[in-house]
């Protein structure tokens, strides 16, 4: 971590933030499936592919600190961000049930939970990335 004379570097600060919320929604990811016995959707699985190698990726920006790091973990935020609308619209009816991707095996609108009527699985999900977008925006900014 970078100090500086009033205390950790606000940029090392972002980049943690974005490492504990990918870890966290991460681990809640697992805890669903593997816990809760949540069987995953093919766009959970697409959702999940741009989710997880994002732990590593902040993970290894944060010691030493590395700058270039937005480059390779915005990608990956901005394609799990575009799955997570996707999978939303589908939630929500917006998209017709005739061109879901989920014809077999579990559907994309399957209603596990939902928390005050709206935090449902793939909400989290888009709330997720979307928090980790703007943070790594917020962050590019900063540096760049």
């Amino acid at each position: 971590m970078v100090k500086t004379d009033s205390g950790p570097d606000l940029n090392w600060v972002i980049l943690f933030s974005c490492w504990l919320i990918v870890t966290a929604s991460t681990l809640g990811s697992l805890f669903f499936s593997s816990v809760m016995g949540f069987a995953p959707c093919v766009l959970c699985w697409y959702q999940r592919i741009f989710l997880f190698p994002l732990v590593i990726v902040l993970a290894l920006g944060l010691f030493p600190f590395d700058k270039n790091v937005v480059k390779y973990a915005m990608p990956l935020a901005i394609f799990g961000f575009l799955t997570a609308v996707y999978h939303n619209l589908l939630y929500t009816g917006i998209i017709p049930e005739k061109i879901q991707p989920c014809s077999q095996g579990v559907s994309c609108t399957e209603d596990y939970i939902s928390l005050f009527g709206f935090l449902t699985i793939p909400m989290l999900s888009l709330l997720s990335f979307s928090t980790i977008i703007a943070l790594l925006i917020i962050l590019k900014r900063r540096i760049f």
